[in-house]
């Protein structure tokens, strides 16, 4: 279960309003972290009731369900009205008049309504799971509601297993266990029906049913046992669970603890799956991870703004290969954030779905969930605060589909079921937070997969938390739950007219996954004994346009000792082979200063030394664009573990990277930035300038912006400037709720750089406090002075369609409308944008002309359900956005388009209604100021997928 820490607080502070002074709570008030002043306590009461998803599930506050009594939730209240940038149909909540003043918050009670404990909560109405005509499936397909699970006794249920007699078994997330016989066709469950299991176990956070036994992961982060591997069985053959045993206890902080248990392909051992706030036991020697992990960050890394998991360092999430008795844990793969489960193909292959850090949104560094091929000795990045990996880095591994945001939870293969064959071979994965249930379609694709996904089950709210197929009557069974709201059990079956025959079970061939994994039983050994062979083998695919390939290669040779193989990295006259030896060969002989421990040897400066020359001789022209990113990172890397070279090599790495800058690549550009940034190029301020100027997102400025805030070097008065100026900027976008203090940080760093006499010649402008406005007003600040035309959807196709009309468009204009217009905030476009609207980067696979401005012109027409809002009246009021979270009777739910701190908890029993809004989160009329010729530059960049080399800008 994807875990949300609860927010800083500091107390002292609170707003009051003396017509709702009767309704406030204590512990709301201690959200507020300065006193706000009237425009921030009129921003707040305006509500606008039509809103995009823009986050997942998220750490509980006791705020007030009614809107104009919700603090602020960001770290910095800012004194600005909202004017929210949703469709003109949508209505809004207005604000009755009161004067507010700051005082201490009231010790006395206040008069409330009576409230039911929050251990237990519906989701609807009392006592009773999401009903299915809240519920939605694919064609063909029925769900069913087999049993609504009465919380104060049977808790909130998170994992599902079958026996070896079909009988389900279910675990409440903090109390025991159940077992259930399922039940025919149409019928339902009673109370009576659930039999408890007496076995003194608990929070039980992945079971799975293997020779005779229950094998389970604990995750109790309240401590009451241990958490780790179990085994649950029955001691004396009366068909009762009664005996326990803790086969390895594994160090578990929050709910990033302790998860799933999976048979491995071969049978003889079990995945344990663990996320990024457990301590990493005693790892065997022969694991394919090899123990060289580092953090390594060039510049001084940036923590999250809110404190979390501040301090706690790679390897982050870890999937361990664990022998039956849990005496032995090789560790297979690391640097994950939270995931909660993994299944394995007919191929043997593994795959999980992994967390993003929902604080990071819009972020240069924020990944989305994603579903992971987890291969031999695989890395995926995750680190704390700005620290994540981008997928670019050549020292990890890239998900194989991006979700969005979510909270990812259970996984399994439709093997087994009676569906039709492409439901068969689908793989499901869970989205607590949005109450979906994807089918992912996987197909082999050189030595892994490429995947798309569809909505299979959807619902609001659906706190999905696991889902089986059932070996006998070949149903999938999924739960609702977790966080002790309501939970429930459905079935979903299917009725439609495709055959459900069992599809070919032949594992697929693919030749380049045979290589990869030939590579990979060269790992493991940590460098203590070469594998016969093993060099020659790894090095002849080190150059491999296989991304896996090359992976599987240089992890396999990290594994052979360094003496066998260290003069060929440093010498090899192949500059592709070379880079990827030299990165397995700092990772080895270096280690992060972040890593280094008291009886760890000195920094090797012969070795850096080596290093760095090696890297500087490589011709960047006689390799491509992706093969020269992975010589500027094996250059920061070692950067990073030997330290700042001489002179001599320093200005050998400057001259070897500045004529790169800059790169028709953004990853190019961030790396070379940042490089030459902290090696003090004198022409470096200059150049990233131009970049940031030019940008069109603000997660690619806020990258340069980072990058340059440490540099001293190469300013000019008017640089300057214009630097700090960007930061005024910056203070209009918005992103997750850590956003505004990672602006902080790099202004605080920069402001660090400057020298007594700068900041006195700057002093006016450093004490500028910015102007914020609304999307809406900054979009009309562009095209200021501009006429409205309302656009029609015949005017602008025809133009389309015209012989010229999409031929020799203007690259730069469609770049420029597609940020001016504020589609980064929602949409995602290539590596940057948001993931509260559709993925744009391959609309022009998915839309004609002509469809796509049906779209932005009439954006209500269709509503993509993965995107749509609900409608939730309480006490007449009407409050629109998403579900982002639930934790007992509390209910919340992003209410902005474009800004996902603005949100309104609800107290789910006073809910009087709820539906989906028929009315889209994305605004008409977003083309109204915009001329006929932007708005053909504008289709053509997107449909272009952001190409300037398509032939639309010929």
């Amino acid at each position: 279960m994807e875990a949300r820490p609860a927010p800083l607080h500091r107390s002292g502070a609170s707003l009051s309003i003396s017509r709702f002074h009767s309704c406030l709570f204590r512990s709301a008030m201690k959200l507020i972290r300065h006193f706000l002043p009237p425009a921030f306590l009129l921003a707040a009461f305006l509500i606008t009731l039509a809103a995009l998803p823009l986050a997942h599930s998220h750490q509980t506050s006791q705020q007030s369900a009614r809107p104009e009594k919700q603090a602020a939730p960001s770290a910095r209240p800012r004194a600005r009205l909202v004017l929210q940038q949703s469709a003109p149909q949508a209505k809004a909540i207005k604000a009755p008049q009161a004067k507010a003043k700051a005082q201490k918050a009231p010790q006395g009670k206040a008069k409330q309504r009576p409230r039911r404990s929050a251990t237990v909560g519906p989701a609807i109405g009392g006592n009773k799971a999401t009903p299915v005509d809240r519920i939605k499936a694919a064609p063909g397909f029925q769900v069913e509601l087999i049993y609504s699970v009465p919380g104060e006794d049977q808790g909130s249920w998170v994992n599902l297993c079958v026996d070896d007699r079909g009988r389900l078994i279910v675990s409440d997330q903090f109390g025991g266990l159940y077992r259930i016989t399922p039940p025919a066709a149409g019928a339902t469950l009673t109370h009576d029906d659930v039999e408890p299991v007496p076995a003194q176990i608990r929070a039980a956070n992945g079971m799975v049913w293997s020779n005779g036994a229950l094998y389970i992961g604990v995750n109790d982060y309240e401590q009451k046992i241990d958490s780790g591997l179990y085994r649950v069985s029955d001691s004396n053959g009366d068909d009762k669970l009664d005996k326990v045993e803790l086969l390895h206890k594994v160090q578990s902080r929050s709910d990033h603890g302790v998860h799933a248990v999976v048979p491995t392909p071969d049978g003889e051992a079990f995945y344990l799956i663990t996320g990024n706030n457990t301590t990493p036991p005693d790892i065997e020697v022969n694991s394919p991870v090899r123990l060289v992990w580092g953090e390594d960050h060039l510049l001084p890394s940036m923590p999250d703004g809110r404190g979390h998991n501040r301090g706690v360092l790679a390897p982050g999430g870890i999937i361990y290969r664990v022998t039956p008795d849990g005496s032995k844990f090789e560790a297979i793969a690391s640097g994950f954030r939270n995931i909660f489960d993994a299944a394995v193909n007919r191929d043997g292959e593994l795959f999980t779905y992994d967390a993003d850090m929902e604080y990071d949104f819009n972020t240069p560094w924020y990944r989305p969930t994603r579903i992971c091929h987890v291969t031999g000795g695989a890395e995926f990045g995750w680190r704390n605060g700005a620290g994540k990996r981008p997928v670019f880095y050549a020292d990890n591994l890239p998900g194989i589909l991006d979700i969005g945001p979510g909270s990812p939870t259970g996984m399994t293969f439709g093997y087994g079921a009676k569906f039709p064959a492409k439901y068969q071979n689908a793989l499901y994965a869970l989205d607590w937070s949005w109450g979906k249930l994807y089918a992912v379609h996987l197909k082999p694709d050189g030595a892994s997969y490429s995947a798309t996904k569809e909505e299979f089950v959807t619902g609001a709210p659906l706190p999905i938390t696991d889902a089986i197929i059932h070996p006998g009557d070949g149903a999938m069974y999924f739960t609702i739950g977790g966080r002790r709201v309501q939970s429930g059990l459905y079935r979903v079956t299917y009725v439609g007219d495709e055959s459900t025959a069992p599809a070919e079970t032949t594992p697929s061939k693919s030749s380049a996954r045979e290589t990869r994994r030939a590579l990979e039983t060269l790992q493991g050994g940590q460098g203590t004994q070469e594998k016969p062979g093993a060099v020659d083998k790894a090095w002849g695919h080190l150059a491999d346009s296989d991304r896996f390939i090359r992976w599987a290669a240089r992890t396999a040779l990290e594994h052979q000792p360094v003496a066998s193989w260290s003069e060929r990295a440093l010498t090899d006259a192949n500059p592709a082979t070379r880079a990827e030896a030299l990165l397995a060969l700092a990772r080895v002989t270096g280690i992060c200063p972040q890593h280094r421990k008291d009886d760890s040897p000195p920094v090797d400066q012969q070795m850096g030394r080596r290093l760095t020359e090696a890297l500087a001789e490589i011709d960047l022209d006689k390799l491509n664009e992706q093969q020269r990113q992975t010589v500027y990172r094996t250059v920061q890397i070692v950067l990073n573990r030997f330290g700042r070279p001489d002179q001599q090599f320093s200005e050998a790495l400057v001259a070897q990277l500045d004529p790169r800058l800059p790169s028709s690549s953004p990853d190019s550009n961030w790396l070379l930035v940042e490089t030459l940034a902290w090696l003090e190029s004198p022409n470096v301020a200059a150049e990233a300038m131009e970049l940031l100027r030019a940008a069109p997102a603000q997660e690619e400025q806020m990258q340069y912006a980072r990058s340059l805030r440490m540099l001293k070097s190469g300013w000019t008065p008017a640089l300057r400037n214009e630097y700090f100026e960007w930061f005024l900027t910056a203070a209009n976008y918005r992103g997750g709720a850590s956003f505004e203090r990672f602006i902080e940080f790099i202004r605080n760093d920069a402001v660090a750089t400057l020298s007594e006499d700068e900041k006195q010649a700057m002093a006016e402008l450093l004490a500028r406090k910015p102007e914020r406005t609304s999307a809406l007003e900054h979009l009309g600040k562009i095209f200021d002075g501009r006429e409205s035309t309302k656009w029609t959807l015949d005017e602008l196709s025809t133009a389309a369609r015209a012989a010229d009309g999409l031929r020799a468009r203007d690259f730069h204009s469609g770049q420029k409308m597609f940020a001016a217009a504020g589609c980064y905030a929602c949409h995602r476009f290539g590596n940057q944008g948001g993931m509260t609207g559709p993925d744009l980067t391959s609309a022009g696979r998915r839309y004609s002309a002509h469809d796509l401005l049906d779209q932005i012109v009439n954006p209500s027409k269709v509503i993509n359900d993965q995107f749509s809002a609900v409608r939730v009246v309480v006490d007449g009021q009407i409050h629109t956005g998403v579900v982002v979270n639930l934790n007992g009777d509390s209910m919340t739910l992003n209410t902005d388009l474009a800004d996902p701190n603005q949100r309104v908890n609800i107290d789910r029993k006073e809910i009087e209604r709820m539906e989906v809004s028929k009315v889209s989160p994305m605004p008409e009329g977003l083309l109204n100021r915009m001329k006929q010729a932007e708005i053909l530059d504008l289709i053509a960049y997107v449909l272009s997928g952001g190409d300037e080399a398509n032939e639309m800008f010929r």
